[in-house]
């Protein structure tokens, strides 16, 4: 495969993305906009905001209209002072690959400068914003990319936030005894420097000192 697309093959994807988005769910609260890395090379992508009703719809669009075939990435984000329509964030990060199944004893080659149409490759970020609320939930997405099974796993397990209708939901990153409601990354959970030994506070649940407590690190 090549080194990399143009900007101008970017810039060209991410406009036929954002558009066709656009044009699907125009009237929906569902928006896509055209933006650019900020690293050296500037390189365009799609963002869609999306309420959390419109969520699946959106994916599904996404993934078997515009052949966006792969989940690189899910995050949470818990804003206690976000406004009553924000109190919580997912972002998705999405990637348009040109892969195809292999079959045996062949190969493809790609030359990126001279893909065009559905096999440019195409970055996308998704973003839900949730209402306040101890329950924030999101639809799960794990039945459109397979890939999005780990990611929302880290996610709840770190943030809280539900991903309803998700299969086998389990702690991937805590201690699976952990107790119910703990999720680390919360704001509640005010983090103590004693003498600069990085624990938890008993806010988040646990209710014991560190074995280290009093010690200089």
């Amino acid at each position: 495969m090549g080194m990399r697309i143009s900007n101008e093959q970017a810039e060209a994807a991410a406009e036929h993305a954002a558009n066709s988005i656009n044009e699907r769910f125009g009237g929906s609260d569902v928006q896509a906009t055209v933006e650019h890395h900020n690293n050296a090379y500037k390189m365009a992508f799609t963002r869609v905001v999306a309420p959390p009703q419109h969520w699946v719809a959106v994916a599904k669009h996404l993934r078997f209209d515009l052949g966006v075939n792969y989940c690189s990435m899910v995050t949470g984000t818990h804003y206690p002072e976000g406004g009553a329509e924000r109190g919580w964030e997912v972002v998705y990060h999405f990637l348009r690959q040109p892969v195809v199944d292999q079959k045996p004893h062949t190969h493809t080659v790609h030359v990126a400068e001279q893909l065009n149409g559905a096999d440019v490759p195409l970055e996308v970020e998704a973003v839900v914003s949730l209402p306040q609320g101890e329950n924030p939930t999101v639809p799960s997405i794990q039945d459109i990319w397979v890939g999005a099974d780990w990611n929302e796993k880290e996610t709840w397990d770190l943030v809280g936030i539900q991903f309803e209708g998700h299969d086998n939901m389990h702690r991937v990153l805590n201690p699976h005894d952990s107790p119910d409601g703990f999720h680390p990354l919360q704001k509640q959970h005010k983090i103590r420097y004693h003498d600069f030994n990085e624990m938890y506070d008993d806010a988040q649940g646990f209710l014991r000192k560190p074995t280290d407590e009093g010690r200089v690190k």
